[in-house]
Formats: structure tokens, sequence, C-alpha cells
């Protein structure tokens, strides 16, 4: 019985996270990328490279394949390919998901936040 109920707790939890992913709202992530990733990270077509890759177009994009940024090779041999889920769990913990990435940003940590912040970058990325 034990084993069941930790089964159904696990899905709901799986649910429960893909949902928040799905569902932020992208005016408070666009706060959240100002305070938190702006310095390091544009969002423009042809935008500069800075600290970090520019992020436009990033979503369906293979992981250390964006044109004119000098990549990790943890990064190149990822094997992501950026959606909503892959660009939570990245930015919930980077070091933890891509050992040997450049990018030294411990990570959002709040739920909402992190869900917001995918919803602002899914739109204002493309």
């Amino acid at each position: 019985m034990k084993i069941w109920a930790g089964a159904v707790v696990a899905v709901i939890v799986g649910f429960a996270t893909q949902a928040s992913a799905q569902s932020g709202d992208a005016t408070r992530g666009q706060r959240v990328f100002n305070l938190q990733c702006r310095a390091c990270h544009t969002l423009v077509k042809d935008g500069a490279q800075t600290a970090g890759p520019n992020l436009h177009g990033v979503f369906g994009r293979k992981a250390g394949t964006a044109a004119g940024y000098q990549f990790s090779e943890a990064m190149k041999t990822s094997g992501i390919v950026w959606d909503e889920t892959t660009m939570a769990d990245y930015n919930r913990d980077p070091r933890g998901k891509v050992p040997g990435t450049k990018m030294v940003f411990n990570g959002v940590k709040q739920p909402g936040q992190l869900a917001d912040l995918v919803a602002y970058l899914k739109q204002a990325t493309q």
C-alpha cells in the first residue's frame, strides 16, 4: 500500500511540475529575467553575445549550438533540446543539470518564479 501511495504522489508531483512550467505569467517572468538573467543574456534577434549567449530562438534549438558563443564542452554534449521542461530543469539548477556548464548562476529556486521565467522566455525569444 505504501509503495502504491508513493507512486501516486510521484505522478501528481510530476504533473504539477509540468503544469507549472507551462502556466507561468510572462509579465512576472520579465521581472525575474531583468533581475536574474539580463546582466548576462540578451533576447533579441542579432543581439550581442555578452557573458552568456543570446537566447533569441532558443526554444527548439539544441543546447550549445547558438552561433557566436563559446559554449562549454559539457553544454555542447549535453543532448538537451530546449523546451519548457528542459528550460525549467536547467534554470532550477544549472550546474546540477549540466555539470561543467559555464553558467555561474545558482538557479531559480521558487517554482512560481521559475514558471514565470519560462513563460517569459518562451514569449520573448520567438
